[in-house]
């Protein structure tokens, strides 16, 4: 339910946020090292430059701070040190998506509880509805 619900937040904000999460479009620009004279190294990471560049980097910052906002607060520590959207999201589906034999088991659990609602003739269709 969470990542439907987060992706469509994401999508009716705005697509391109959502294109970062998923294909990883984020601007990783790449480090400049240069030896000075007396051998020691400079190790520098320049800002974006080109347009496109600062695009992609907004982009990819604002749906890593949108993310991280969906979460709960117990969880925002151990998220946080994912660096992009794209990988933030796949450790999200990986921490809280589960696996398929966890997946059929809440499905069964879900079945046996729908099997095993009943209704009172005492209670109102609207309470019975809400229930179900």
């Amino acid at each position: 339910m969470w990542k439907l619900r987060i992706k469509q937040y994401f999508q009716v904000q705005d697509y391109a946020l959502w294109d970062v999460i998923e294909n990883g479009k984020s601007f990783k620009p790449a480090a400049q090292t240069t030896t000075n004279a007396n051998g020691s190294s400079t190790t520098l990471i320049p800002g974006p430059v080109t347009t496109d560049e600062k695009t992609q980097k907004k982009n990819d910052v604002k749906a890593r701070s949108m993310l991280l906002m969906a979460l709960p607060n117990k969880h925002l520590l151990t998220f946080n040190q994912y660096k992009d959207a794209k990988t933030l999201f796949a450790a999200i589906q990986t921490r809280f998506g589960g696996n398929d034999a966890i997946k059929k088991t809440q499905k069964t659990l879900l079945k046996q509880m729908y099997e095993n609602f009943s209704a009172p003739s005492t209670e109102s269709l609207d309470s019975i509805f809400n229930r179900l």
